[in-house]
């Protein structure tokens, strides 16, 4: 038998590090070739790292949400043969230096030191240490259900509980919260006794009414895609002085148009020719990439610690979209190349690649301005973040029925806010409204969309 190690692979051009955000195996778990073993995020994209040969998790080198450099150590097995240990890692050509951390060499003796009092240091539960500590659950004596559970000083409010890993395994076991179990031990360390007595109290131990305080406080490490949104809020807010305009918008003739194309069908009706269902988006990334032909200042990246601004030409829209593991934004690529009905079926590509976690970093990057959009639940107004270091970022929300004076009489019209965001080191106030009032004409005179000249 010999020992394998596995290094953080290369997960994409330019990524020196990895976020480690999932393992699925532990040690101990026996593992075929090609096996899950971990999964990795850089820049909103995750990666699933497989295993290369088969065999039996030895050692795991990193804890979820900690940062990885490509080519570390991540696991270590054992398997059939030699292994890769002293013979150069997978990948590897210098098994020297490197092996040296996924298997470390004896260190040279050190001069003689004073004794000291021994430290009982509390080691990670291996399977044969869960085994033994099922064993001596098992065996430990419980107390009589009128004996009291406590005779040591009680916690503080929310502290820690002090209890030995075959304890917290029989409490998680019997889905018992061991914050709620009082100690006898020094210190308040809750032994067996005091998990078997209060187990034998059933589970209205310590209530006196039917209402009970809960002092449960959850620690969620903030790690994977959630942590990357974190960090781009904060740099976006720390670095942009936003400035939000707000301008309500008529969309009545672009419902009735939008309605009527999707009840069109395309000219042959043959195979292939399927259109996709028009939402509103298509129609405002148009009438954004006419807005922006006519200020290209808007279409634009600053680097701030350069002190440059670049101007694109190509309109790069992000659309903001929300997804179980939390907010992505995929990127339409040359907006201003696609018609109406390709926008649509581009949207919708990468909205569902997003869904379903299959987004590439390339559709995940590159965007030169933003749309936001929460859909029915947009609410009527709402101050959007840019998308750092984007310089505008346009933001939908609800559209409602409303009753609107036409000079003689009240009617009821489809109203619709826009609420977007610009940066105002860059971006003037007048010049932002510019923007927004010309989006807005266009989408209150859809026709106008389609007018070129």
């Amino acid at each position: 038998m010999g020992e394998h190690v596995i290094r953080l692979p290369d997960v994409g051009e330019g990524v020196a590090e990895a976020e480690l955000v999932e393992w699925h195996v532990k040690v101990g778990d026996m593992v075929r070739e090609d096996a899950v073993l971990a999964a990795v995020m850089t820049d909103k994209a995750t990666v699933e790292i497989p295993s290369p040969v088969e065999g039996e998790i030895l050692w795991l080198g990193a804890e979820i949400g900690e940062t990885v450099a490509i080519g570390s150590p991540i696991v270590r097995l054992k398997v059939a043969g030699e292994g890769n240990v002293g013979q150069g890692d997978v990948g590897q050509s210098d098994g020297g230096e490197r092996d040296a951390v996924a298997k470390p060499q004896a260190a040279p003796e050190a001069p003689a030191q004073p004794r000291q009092p021994a430290v009982a240091v509390q080691k990670p539960a291996t399977p044969a240490t869960v085994v033994e500590s099922r064993k001596e659950a098992a065996s430990a004596p419980t107390r009589p259900s009128g004996v009291r559970g406590s005779t040591g000083a009680p916690r503080k409010e929310g502290e820690r509980p002090l209890a030995s890993p075959a304890v917290r395994l029989r409490a998680r076991e019997a889905g018992i919260d061991l914050r709620q179990v009082s100690g006898s031990g020094p210190a308040g360390r809750i032994g067996h006794d005091d998990l078997g007595a209060f187990i034998a109290r059933g589970p209205q131990a310590g209530k006196v009414s039917g209402l009970a305080r809960n002092t449960k406080v959850d620690e969620i490490k903030v790690v994977g895609l959630r942590r990357k949104i974190a960090e781009k809020m904060q740099l976006a807010k720390a670095r942009i002085p936003h400035i939000t305009y707000v301008e309500e918008v008529d969309v009545t003739a672009l419902e009735e148009l939008r309605t009527g194309l999707n009840k069109q069908k395309p000219a042959g009706g043959g195979v292939g020719t399927e259109r996709p269902k028009l939402t509103l988006l298509p129609f405002l990334m148009r009438a954004m990439v006419r807005a922006i032909a006519e200020q290209p200042q808007l279409n634009a990246l600053y680097d701030d610690d350069a002190g440059i601004i670049r101007q694109y030409g190509g309109v790069h829209i992000g659309i903001a979209a929300q997804t179980a593991n939390g907010l992505v934004v995929p990127v339409v690529k040359h907006a201003e190349a696609l018609d109406l009905w390709e926008s649509g079926a581009e949207l919708n590509r990468l909205a569902e690649a997003a869904k379903s976690g299959t987004a590439t970093r390339e559709e995940l990057s590159g965007s030169t301005i933003t749309i936001t959009s929460l859909g029915a639940m947009g609410g009527v107004v709402t101050t959007p973040v840019i998308n750092y270091p984007e310089v505008a970022i346009i933001g939908v929300n609800k559209m409602t029925v409303r009753p609107m004076w036409d000079g003689s009489q009240f009617v009821p019209r489809k109203m619709m806010n826009l609420s977007s965001s610009f940066d105002h080191r860059v971006i003037d106030g007048w010049d932002a409204a510019v923007f927004v009032q010309r989006i807005k004409a266009l989408l209150e005179t859809p026709a106008m969309i389609f007018v070129e000249g």
